[in-house]
């Protein structure tokens, strides 16, 4: 083949791919099919999870790879192939709008936010400085503004920005409490004369918090968890004591790190009580707030995120009791002046000094990622859409089904509640008559067993954890369209598969 024939086919190839007319067909082709797709799960229809083991997926979209566009480009072919992938896609992917998914913290999200993302995605707009995202940028931060009111701040004393999840919230915000606490550790580092400085946690904080305290430097046998009270939250007299003998040594505190809630059963620290204790000893205050941040929205339950308005830095999840599509967390800072210290840098080839007053919507300055997505496109839509109310309606409902779920387990002799939950995280054990006296080693193990066994089959998705190292079953209702109906269909299919496992053994 000639150069000239290379070339054009090169062209062909490129215009067939940017068509316009392909975006037509293809949106109103994916449009019909996830209409379709979210008609079938929200009646209940097929599996939860189609289980496959990893290797055969891989496989099949190998498979999918190597067969290729062939020759034919045409508009026809590639709308064709086009919704072949699509199908795939949803057919092989987890279904969390299905009402049985009442797995781990990912919602069945709202699905209209997802167009919205949709648009952000299709037309490339990044973040980094405001001249390439500026509505992006105006619309995370309106969001930012919307939920810094809920939390209880007043305009223009706070700040705050969306990153990519919730590790990478906590970790910026647990950076800037460092560069803050510590002065010159973002350029001298940590090394210096006397003990090395440390973070002060809830016993069962998120894994991200020990993995922020390794990457910042700190080590994460620096990290000191605090004993927890009868409902696993934290103690505010343990962390009184604990604060208190590390002032009297002249231990350096990052920060104290709180929860609402806690990842393993959904507790919420008394925040005001912990908020009062880091104020007397004059130490930085963080909260963990991605799945329950949304409490703030909700008269109802408010009351378990009292006292989050004196943290002086925490995240909230979008993704989580916002029901928005991953990936969209918020970092806020309760002291606007802090929002420069996470990152003490000078970048002159992306920031411009002809226009200074563009650097507060430069989100390049603030956040780790330089490049971008436009996570905000969804919640802001959404809300702008629907009002705050669905938002507070979503946490009422999710919540309440937490409560009913506890009481049908209250009832079940079978069944063993692990806590009185104060969300929407459940967290209980399956126990078999022939099963009541077994040590605990065996009766975890039995969950655990248990809950694979569900899970291959399709029927349900939950997931498991250890509570005072004992296997339990975790359940966090995060589909509003989940119902009571559903949860005795989970308790049936728990029971079932129950007998047969035993029957096996």
């Amino acid at each position: 083949m000639s150069d000239a024939a290379v070339w054009d086919e090169a062209r062909r190839r490129i215009q067939a791919a940017y068509d316009p007319a392909l975006v037509r067909g293809a949106g109103h082709r994916l449009a019909d099919l996830l209409a379709g797709h979210l008609t079938a799960l929200q009646a209940g229809d097929g599996c939860v999870l189609p289980w496959r083991r990893p290797p055969e997926s891989v496989a099949e979209a190998c498979r999918m790879l190597e067969r290729g566009p062939g020759t034919d480009l045409s508009a026809e072919s590639l709308l064709e192939r086009f919704a072949e992938l699509v199908t795939e896609m949803l057919r092989r992917g987890i279904h969390l709008h299905h009402p049985r998914y009442v797995g781990h913290q990912v919602p069945a999200s709202v699905p209209v936010a997802g167009l919205f993302d949709a648009v952000g995605s299709v037309t490339n707009q990044c973040m980094a400085i405001y001249e390439m995202g500026p509505w992006a940028t105006a619309a995370e931060w309106a969001m930012v503004q919307e939920l810094g009111r809920a939390i209880g701040w007043q305009p223009g004393h706070f700040s705050g920005l969306v990153t990519h999840g919730g590790s990478l919230a906590n970790f910026t915000a647990l950076l800037t409490a460092r560069n803050v606490t510590l002065g010159d550790a973002w350029e001298r580092g940590l090394a210096r004369d006397g003990p090395p400085p440390v973070m002060v946690v809830h016993a069962d904080a998120h894994y991200c918090v020990s993995r922020s305290a390794g990457m910042l430097g700190l080590g994460t046998n620096q990290v000191l968890r605090v004993p927890l009270d009868a409902r696993r939250r934290m103690d505010p007299n343990q962390l009184d004591e604990m604060l208190r003998g590390l002032r009297a040594t002249g231990q350096r505190i990052v920060a104290a790190v709180a929860c609402s809630c806690s990842t393993p059963v959904g507790a919420f620290d008394p925040l005001p009580d912990i908020a009062d204790v880091c104020r007397r000893h004059d130490v930085w205050l963080h909260v963990d707030a991605a799945h329950g941040g949304a409490a703030c929205l909700s008269t109802r339950h408010r009351h378990l995120v009292s006292g989050l308005e004196r943290a002086d830095s925490l995240v909230w999840d979008a993704h989580k009791m916002l029901f928005m599509p991953a990936l969209c967390a918020f970092v806020f800072y309760r002291d606007t002046s802090h929002r420069f210290e996470t990152f003490r840098q000078v970048a002159p080839y992306l920031f411009d000094p002809t226009a200074p007053a563009l650097v507060e919507f430069d989100s390049g300055l603030r956040a780790v990622e330089c490049t971008k997505r436009s996570a905000a496109f969804g919640l802001w839509g959404a809300w702008a859409l629907f009002g705050p109310q669905l938002f507070a309606d979503l946490v009422d409902v999710t919540f309440e089904l937490g409560q009913v779920l506890y009481q049908k387990l209250l009832a079940a002799p079978d069944f063993e509640p692990v806590h009185e939950p104060q969300c929407n995280i459940v967290v209980f054990r399956h126990l078999p008559e022939t099963l009541r006296d077994a040590p605990p080693e065996q009766l975890g193990r039995f969950q655990m067993d248990l809950r694979r066994r569900l899970i291959e089959s399709g029927e349900f998705y939950l997931v498991s954890t250890n509570i005072d190292g004992v296997g339990a079953l975790r359940v966090t209702i995060i589909n509003p369209l989940t119902t009571s109906d559903h949860l005795d269909q989970l308790l049936d299919a728990l029971r079932d598969h129950g007998r047969h496992l035993l029957a096996e053994r």
